[in-house]
């Protein structure tokens, strides 16, 4: 499904872009086509003014006419030779009366934009015609950067919403998987117990249901957290100081002997919301990934800060690092480093932080061969 995904992206983008320079190659070739058109119209306006100066009183004159009085779209502008402006067409008479120097900034900007046409005015003298873009090709230039943000949005929305259906369907998943997990061991765990109970009237078992009974325990909270999935669970009022000394009490006895614990908080007791069972989750979690990143040596340090309206806990090791280009891929389903394992325990961890709780899990820092740190973000 996240290939497809990726593969459902390409495409989008690959027509995306493909429409992008189809429109812009054929706008571009539409521009130059109507910039042509208008200026044979300004020079053919130009002519029909000649006409009309040096034309005698007999002379019919009702197609100049005509050509001068039907250009209404084509601003002009027209000057002497000294540059003072003399007469202008087809411009805001609005803006003309409110703002003196209107006319002269359209001047500047027409004479960027096209060279002027030369009107004889008698005795040798000139005056220029100057003219800009209608608005129709002004509007036709800006179409494709419309049309880019039309099709950006568009794409947008359809990537976000194969986002949220592919996160919703993650989300299935995951709750199916983990409840389906839950409901397997219940069965499985009824039956220990009864033989337990069993083994129980026997003294000689009492060492050997001691420890069967701890195991059973640490079953019964595994199908206790698989269950809690999917559903909102509720937080308790518990020290986090307790709880992750608890922790790291029961992955300290199972780590290898060269790996040595540390928790580190300037507070003796720091009372915080959290679900007990899922948030223990998500310590061990974030333990045992230390562990394997370490292969059997090293330390791990656990610093517990209070702030105002916030925890912080952070999780360091002397592990072998996390590549930056990677802080955020390892809380994806399915990344992994390590040759087993479904690659969603970090995927879980994050997900009980922060849809739970509230907080956030996240990469603080981490070094190559040096060692990383997680912090987890609990609000008070």
């Amino acid at each position: 499904m996240f290939r497809q995904y990726i593969g459902w992206k390409f495409v989008l983008a690959s027509i995306a872009v493909l429409i992008i320079v189809t429109t812009i190659w054929f706008v571009s070739n539409l521009t130059r086509k109507i910039q042509d058109e208008e200026r044979k119209k300004v020079a053919t306006w130009v002519e029909a003014n000649r006409e009309l100066l040096k034309s005698g009183p007999d002379a019919n004159l009702n197609l100049a006419v005509e050509i001068v009085t039907n250009n209404t779209t084509i601003p002009l502008i027209l000057t002497d030779k000294q540059g003072r402006i003399l007469d202008s067409r087809n411009l805001d008479s609005l803006r003309i009366a409110q703002n003196p120097g209107y006319l002269q900034e359209q001047l500047q900007a027409f004479k960027k934009q096209h060279p002027p046409f030369a009107v004889e005015a008698g005795h040798q003298q000139y005056n220029y015609v100057y003219y800009g873009d209608s608005l129709i090709l002004r509007q036709i230039r800006y179409y494709p950067y419309i049309q880019l943000g039309v099709v950006t949005l568009f794409i947008a929305l359809v990537l976000f919403a194969l986002s949220s259906t592919n996160r919703a369907t993650q989300n299935q998943v995951w709750v199916g998987l983990a409840k389906e997990t839950a409901h397997q061991l219940g069965t499985p765990l009824s039956s220990m117990e009864a033989w337990l109970e069993i083994l129980r009237e026997n003294e000689a078992n009492t060492m050997m249901v001691t420890e069967l009974a701890k195991d059973v325990d640490r079953l019964k909270l595994i199908t206790d957290r698989f269950s809690k999935i999917g559903s909102v669970p509720k937080l308790e009022e518990r020290d986090v100081l307790e709880q992750i000394e608890n922790m790291t009490a029961y992955i300290r006895k199972r780590a290898p002997q060269k790996v040595r614990f540390s928790v580190h908080s300037a507070e003796k007791e720091l009372p915080v919301m959290i679900s007990p069972p899922l948030f223990d989750w998500v310590v061990e979690n974030l333990l045992k990934n230390a562990l394997d990143a370490m292969e059997g040596s090293g330390h791990i340090d656990i610093n517990i800060d209070n702030h105002p309206t916030f925890v912080t806990i952070d999780i360091s090791d002397s592990g072998k690092g996390i590549p930056k280009m990677h802080f955020e891929k390892v809380f994806k389903p399915g990344f992994s480093t390590k040759k087993r394992g479904w690659g969603l325990g970090l995927s879980l961890a994050k997900r009980i932080i922060e849809e739970y709780h509230k907080g956030r899990l996240f990469v603080k820092s981490s070094e190559i061969n040096k060692g990383t740190t997680f912090r987890i973000l609990l609000r008070k």
